[in-house]
């Protein structure tokens, strides 16, 4: 072997600093594309389930791709999202959950949406630190990121779709954009970007629009884009529904431009397509703060025309985050209180119709890396999903829908992964991972080092 390809391998380990090989050589340049919901499933059996995603299929024929990847606790989409860019659990990176905890439902469900609220290094960070253009659209918590060049962040005001919201919020996402006055130009010729939470497909075009112009005209090194319309469609009608299915056959045929844009710049560009999480059909629906309310552990106030609750206090109460829920002390330190938990969860996870499958307590979770503020954390059987009624029926039917979130060892709730381009060995099964890897293999492949991460590299290179 060449002392070249030598010191490439000792990069592509993290052993050599690819400085060693005057900063750029043998980096790659790589656009990494996360599909929402993406069960492997989809492309491993496109076949037999008749879908026709020629672009996904061809990505798993040429290049790497996993069986399943093993998430986080929750497997949800902003903490999973923020390990595929950091290489660590949410207990380290800081993105505990999709929204942050309120426990008096004062926040207008205020979601982890900002680039400061991550404690670790990013992938971002470690290519803009290495002089490498980066770039993103749509990536959960990247809002006021001063890593990614050319960025559009995911953020909303009001959860509704574009339709729905005033039009002057379209100033809102603008001015959350860098450099500044860029989405104003673009706009002028690409039409409007959306706004608010718009996880349509028609909503995913735009993204893809907007960035194939970033890929072609400023050429970054590494560029991630988050794609969320698959995720809606599994929501509302469940996995492999006639929904879904056709909402991933219209995301396949914007990868293909995608993958066209980015290799117009450089040809030899790598291609990694992600997912957060798994999806599996639901059947109830669980609000775990009723029994919370009986037991006097919340005080709450409901209002008799619309049912909303509004928390007047509490000293315990779950903090839901779709098929788990973390159970939150107003001071931890309250031993009374924990006892009183303790008891309360023991006496629902003995009755068959909370679908309960585990009670874990702090030391517990602290070995699975979620939640590190919580004294217990409820992990649901598959199917049974979290609500946030705080009074009427604990337990309802929620059939037709499906849903994320549960303990990431179930195969449902498996990620996907496929990596393609120059180097990458064709039709690589790599089995089982875990999602922590993915982000030292992305760093490798940059030719980055990403310290925090340390979870070893997938052997993706021929």
């Amino acid at each position: 072997m060449s002392p070249a390809r030598i010191a490439a391998s000792l990069i592509a380990f993290g052993l050599l600093p690819a400085a060693v090989l005057g900063g750029r050589a043998g980096a790659a340049t790589v656009l990494m594309i996360s599909i929402d919901g993406l069960k492997p499933e989809y492309v491993t059996e496109a076949d037999q389930r008749g879908l026709k995603i020629p672009i996904l299929r061809g990505l798993m024929a040429d290049g790497a791709y996993a069986d399943g990847v093993a998430g986080v606790w929750p497997t949800n989409t902003y903490p999973s999202h923020t390990t595929l860019v950091t290489g660590v659990t949410p207990a380290v990176h800081g993105i505990y959950n999709n929204p942050e905890f309120d426990p008096k439902r004062k926040f207008a469900e205020s979601w982890f949406w900002y680039a400061r609220q991550i404690r670790v290094p990013t992938l971002w960070q470690a290519a803009h630190r290495a002089g490498l253009a980066t770039a993103s659209i749509g990536w959960p918590a990247t809002v006021g990121s001063t890593d990614v060049d050319f960025l559009i962040p995911e953020y909303w005001r009001i959860f509704r779709p574009t339709e729905d919201l005033n039009p002057s919020d379209r100033y809102l996402i603008a001015a959350l954009t860098r450099p500044e006055g860029m989405l104003e130009r673009m706009q002028q010729s690409l039409g409007p970007y959306l706004m608010g939470n718009d996880v349509s497909l028609e909503a995913d075009e735009s993204k893809t629009r907007f960035a194939v112009d970033i890929l072609v005209k400023r050429k970054p090194r590494f560029m991630t884009l988050h794609l969320g319309s698959l995720d809606y469609q599994e929501h509302e009608h469940g996995p492999f529904s006639a929904a879904a299915n056709q909402d991933l056959e219209g995301i396949d045929g914007m990868l293909g431009r995608l993958i066209a844009a980015s290799r117009m710049s450089d040809p030899e560009a790598i291609i990694v397509v992600v997912s957060d999480h798994g999806f599996v059909e639901l059947t109830h629906r669980v609000n775990l703060g009723i029994p919370f309310v009986q037991a006097g552990l919340i005080e709450a106030s409901i209002d008799p025309a619309t049912q909303a609750a509004s928390v007047n206090s509490w000293t315990a109460e779950p903090w839901a985050a779709s098929g788990m829920a973390a159970v939150m002390l107003r001071d931890p330190g309250d031993q009374h209180a924990l006892t009183q938990v303790s008891e309360l969860l023991g006496r629902i996870s003995r009755e068959p119709a909370w679908g309960i499958e585990e009670i874990l307590d702090a030391k517990a979770m602290q070995k699975r890396g979620g939640f590190p503020g919580a004294s217990f954390v409820i992990s649901m059987k598959p199917g049974y999903y979290t609500g946030g009624n705080l009074s009427g029926d604990a337990v309802t039917d929620f059939a037709g829908h499906g849903g994320h979130g549960f303990a990431p060892h179930h195969p449902d709730m498996h990620a996907a992964l496929f990596i393609a381009g120059r180097g990458i060995a064709p039709h690589r099964d790599l089995g089982q991972i875990d999602m922590r890897q993915v982000a030292p293999t992305v760093a490798a492949l940059l030719g980055v080092k990403l310290r925090s991460a340390t979870a070893a590299p997938l052997l993706v290179r021929q």
